[in-house]
């Protein structure tokens, strides 16, 4: 295979903290390899649109410290059709690139994984995802900033909780994985933590919240993934108070997870994984995800990113569980 000489960067799908570490080490491995470099805006759409900017060493100042993404991001429905995706390997072609590093999700890497196989482009992938749910890392970039600010709303949440005396079912980000409820859960001390990974027993939270109120206690702090129950933390509050015809209040953090300045961890994470990225292109490495396992960076096949599952770590729960009562 060919020596890569023009890397082409590109963020899809959910932006997430500390992308722009990520795209600025990205770009500065290249130039310290020689390399050309260009951005592409709105992720695949802008690749469908041959929206490229060419990027140097000051393109990518002042970003480390700034959430979101400057190369902005899109999800494009459209690059799930072959014919499409075709078009966006004419347009890499036209402008001479013969390298991609996308910072993103499982969907990003399922269309970067066509690409290579369909057209035999040489990809590498950087999870960037603040659900931290991608097999062969530990930690996604984005992830950290989001626990982080989560927790800083449920702290302040607790404080009315305690001074009304009142339950509030706190809703987080996680359609499908329950990192982020169990970590915010936890160091946020939180009387139960929902998860989409074990089934929502009601009665049993309806029993949690009686016996605590005999025993004296006053205020809860019960955290919702938003796919642990339909209706996410409505769902679930309104069948409780179906059941216990208890009070409540729900609080939903929505996209206020997504922003912000990453933390010193992501900016790291970022940094060391966007450097690898490019590092792996340069070795003649494609069709691989960077990521970290035990504070070592590491490469995994984009297939097994999403193929593979990445398991709740039900520690936390069992801790949880204990620590609360």
């Amino acid at each position: 295979m060919s020596e890569v000489r023009h890397v082409a960067i590109l963020t899809s799908g959910g932006d997430a903290p500390g992308m722009n570490a990520a795209t600025r080490a990205a770009v500065r491995t290249a130039l310290a390899h020689g390399l050309d470099v260009s951005g592409v805006t709105r992720g695949f759409g802008g690749l469908l649109a041959g929206d490229f900017l060419s990027l140097d060493a000051r393109s990518v100042s002042n970003i480390i410290q700034r959430g979101g993404t400057i190369l902005k991001t899109t999800r494009t429905l459209e690059f799930l059709n072959p014919e499409r995706r075709a078009v966006a390997a004419e347009k890499l072609s036209d402008a001479g690139i013969d390298g991609v590093v996308a910072i993103g999700g499982d969907g990003t890497f399922r269309g970067l994984h066509a690409l290579v196989s369909e057209h035999g482009l040489r990809c590498i992938g950087v999870p960037g995802t603040i659900d931290n749910d991608l097999f062969g890392t530990d930690y996604t970039v984005g992830f950290d900033t989001a626990v982080n600010t989560a927790l800083e709303s449920i702290d302040r949440i607790r404080d009315t909780a305690a001074s009304h005396e009142r339950i509030f079912f706190i809703e987080v980000m996680g359609r499908n994985c329950g990192a982020l409820a169990l970590s915010v859960g936890v160091s946020g001390g939180a009387e139960e933590i929902l998860i989409p990974e074990v089934p929502v027993d009601i009665e049993g939270l309806c029993s949690l919240l009686t016996t605590g109120r005999e025993r004296g206690k006053t205020s809860f702090i019960i955290v919702v993934a938003e796919g642990a129950f339909e209706g996410g933390a409505r769902g679930v509050a309104q069948a409780v108070s179906a059941r216990a015809g208890i009070d409540y209040r729900v609080s939903i953090l929505g996209h206020v997870q997504r922003g912000g300045s990453p933390t010193s961890f992501d900016r790291e994470l970022g940094t060391l994984l966007g450097r690898a990225a490019v590092d792996a292109l340069v070795a003649g490495e494609t069709d691989m995800m960077a990521g970290i396992e035990c504070g070592r960076v590491n490469l995994v096949p984009l297939r097994e990113t999403w193929e593979r599952s990445k398991p709740a770590n039900l520690d936390l729960l069992r801790v949880a569980e204990i620590t609360a009562t």
